[in-house]
């Protein structure tokens, strides 16, 4: 036993200094050449399908592939679909449209009527975005009627006092849920509170009905007021009291879609209520966030009532935010924070879930492969055009790669200091991760950034779908 222990450990750091040395050649080689390999819209197009047939083979009638044990998974005890719900709108772009049609189909002969209790939030903007998003791109009535069968089913969670939904809603029933998983009860944070404007802003416009836009401005609102003296909010809110059950504020998994969905809400629909909450709470952000510590532009953790710093923690999930500065048109600060977190992925060869920059450690050292770093990058590149930020894309995905490809698609990551394999392949793989790389290098007249805008899903919508005076009336804005 002794034996096997050692000898355990011994083929564990060789395999382990193996992947290390394999990604320090793979850097020392860009750094002598000066260049990245690049790689094309085809070659992301072939690994999307590959991917997307993996699926179909070992996981379809499943919410998720795993990719080692080449199985399924579900979320809830009844499959949603959320891959291809997920998958459908990368597959479009990239002109798979027979690969669409099939989930467009498969769209089609879902019944919303199933007994189950669904989160609200990641139902939103997956299978709501994902049932608009087919909408927004073949204009089938039939899938229209879809999507308001499915956001009626989700509108009793709204049914709250405060106006922000409860946790979970029961597609049949109607009936609400808190987050009993997690012991929290009534508890939400300010992402699953207030992540509703830009689907139900659609679907309000779309449906010609405000009622869904009116629902998710209630909540947002509600989120807003509960500010704290600084102008703050907390991170977790019983949305029956209304009173915040933790204090702390950051851009971090649990907040940034509040922020995220304020601007592109906004941007698609113009509301004056909103905007207002928006530049005053980006305001608020760059005065008690923004921290620059050892040469590197941070976004912090904070007390909302005081703004002292709680943790100086960072999640792969706030490399979302220079991609909304960049679009805001506040350039100067989203190529500083950019450049942060370039940083941290050239350390590591892909972003840890959370970094603790102030000790320069890993807090949380898995990922699961997600998109946000190169959405920025993707935002920077097209908004900026220097060539930078598409070197750093093509970086990106030569890492992900080597450490994540498989002989069936890709998986996620136990451990970026040791690229441990995980078993399991997230929606917004599909969604995003792959999007964002093919869009990236996409030619203009395939996918030209300044025609969309994407929800947190990087589901894409025309921005000529929609006209602003017509919005006021469908959507109630006044």
């Amino acid at each position: 036993m002794r034996f096997l222990f050692f000898f355990s450990l011994l083929l564990f750091l060789s395999c382990n200094t193996s992947t290390k040395t394999e990604k320090k050649e793979l850097k020392t080689s860009v750094s002598k050449n000066d260049t990245i390999q690049s790689y094309t819209a085809e070659e992301i197009k072939l690994e999307t399908l590959r991917s997307w047939e993996a699926y179909k083979k070992y996981a379809w009638g499943y919410d998720v592939l795993l990719p080692l044990s080449k199985s399924g998974y579900n979320w809830y005890k009844e499959s949603l679909g959320i891959s291809p719900f997920d998958a459908y709108s990368t597959l479009a772009v990239m002109g798979l449209t027979k690969e669409a049609k099939e989930i467009e189909e498969y769209a089609l002969s879902k019944d919303w009527n199933q007994d189950v209790y669904v989160q609200v939030f990641e139902v939103n903007i997956r299978i709501l975005g994902g049932l608009l998003a087919i909408y927004d791109h073949t204009q089938n009535p039939k899938i229209l009627e879809k999507a308001i069968d499915f956001a009626d089913r989700l509108l009793p969670a709204f049914n709250s006092p405060t106006g922000m939904p409860y946790h979970s809603v029961n597609l049949k029933t109607g009936k609400t849920s808190g987050n009993q998983g997690e012991g929290k009860g009534n508890v939400v944070n300010v992402a699953q509170a207030a992540t509703y404007l830009f689907e139900f802003g659609i679907l309000s416009y779309y449906a010609k009905d405000p009622k869904y836009y009116q629902a998710a401005k209630k909540a947002t609102k509600a989120v807003f007021s509960r500010k704290s003296e600084i102008g703050l909010p907390g991170d977790f809110i019983d949305v029956e009291s209304g009173k915040w059950t933790n204090n702390w504020h950051y851009l971090q998994a649990g907040v940034d879609s509040y922020y995220e969905y304020m601007f592109k809400s906004n941007f698609l629909f113009p509301d004056p209520e909103i905007k207002e909450i928006w530049e005053y709470s980006l305001g608020k952000i760059n005065k008690y966030l923004a921290e620059d510590y050892n040469g590197k532009r941070f976004y912090t953790c904070v007390n909302m009532h005081t703004g002292e710093v709680v943790k100086r923690s960072v999640s792969l999930y706030d490399a979302f935010f220079p991609a909304v500065q960049a679009l805001h048109g506040d350039l100067e600060n989203a190529e500083k924070n950019m450049e942060t977190w370039d940083w941290i992925w050239n350390k590591y060869g892909l972003l840890p879930t959370r970094y603790l920059y102030e000790k320069d450690a890993i807090e949380y050292a898995n990922s699961e492969l997600n998109p946000e770093i190169i959405e920025s990058a993707y935002y920077l590149h097209q908004i900026t055009g220097k060539e930078k930020y598409i070197n750093m894309i093509y970086k990106y995905w030569n890492d992900l790669k080597l450490c994540c490809r498989n002989d069936v698609a890709f998986h996620s990551i136990e451990n970026v200091s040791t690229m441990e394999k995980k078993d399991y392949l997230a929606t917004f793989f599909y969604a995003e991760t792959l999007k964002y790389f093919y869009v990236a290098v996409a030619d203009k007249d395939l996918f030209d950034f300044n025609d969309y805008v994407f929800n947190t899903e990087a589901h894409p919508f025309k921005r000529n779908h929609f006209d602003p005076e017509k919005a006021k009336e469908y959507l109630g804005i006044e």
